[in-house]
């Protein structure tokens, strides 16, 4: 069998990688829906290096950020690198919203980081979780560790009914993986 040849974006990207001292590692699974988890996410460092990973990987997928983002100079890029614009204030309907999209394409990838923030949480959100749920598909688990200077994607977890039971194994899985700023990773757990 032929190796597949790598795209010009996907040489680039993992030149980039290389040149910056990090490394893509991981095989996204061949499935044409999922939500793809992003964590830790402690930094703005977090972005770019998902990016570089989505590149590097030859996939695309959309992605969750605060409406704050979209806005001039980088707006229309954001949107163009697949970003999904959210009030966080007011997200009322937002899971049953991406839950419906999810049902009417064939072929969907969204990634969201749970925590919600770079900044210190006590618990993940909840909205990845009851997304996948609702929509059948499972979750993918992306990662960015900076002790080992990696960015990549884990397992398959397909989500239970009982979201603690879920949550555990995220919780095994990400234990060793080390934001660029440790002391604000949160708990994975879903309740306070």
């Amino acid at each position: 069998m032929l190796a597949q040849k790598l795209t010009f974006s996907q040489l680039l990207a993992q030149a980039v990688l290389k040149l910056v001292g990090w490394e893509a590692i991981g095989t996204f699974p061949d499935l044409s829906k999922f939500v793809l988890v992003g964590a830790p996410h402690t930094s703005n460092w977090d972005f770019p290096l998902t990016m570089l990973l989505m590149f590097a990987k030859g996939l695309r997928f959309n992605w969750i950020g605060k409406a704050s983002l979209f806005r001039w100079p980088f707006g229309g890029l954001f949107h163009r690198l697949g970003g999904i614009p959210v009030k966080r204030d007011s997200s009322q309907n937002f899971v049953q919203q991406i839950v419906a999209t999810f049902e009417h394409s064939t072929h969907m990838i969204i990634a969201i980081a749970p925590e919600g923030t770079r900044s210190l949480v006590t618990r993940w959100k909840t909205g990845f979780y009851y997304m996948a749920v609702g929509a059948k598909v499972p979750l993918v688990l992306g990662f960015v560790d900076y002790k080992r200077r990696q960015v990549g994607v884990g397992p398959v977890v397909y989500p239970s009914a009982d979201i603690e039971e879920t949550f555990a194994q995220l919780r095994l899985f990400y234990a060793d993986k080390k934001g660029r700023y440790p002391h604000k990773q949160g708990e994975i757990t879903s309740t306070l």
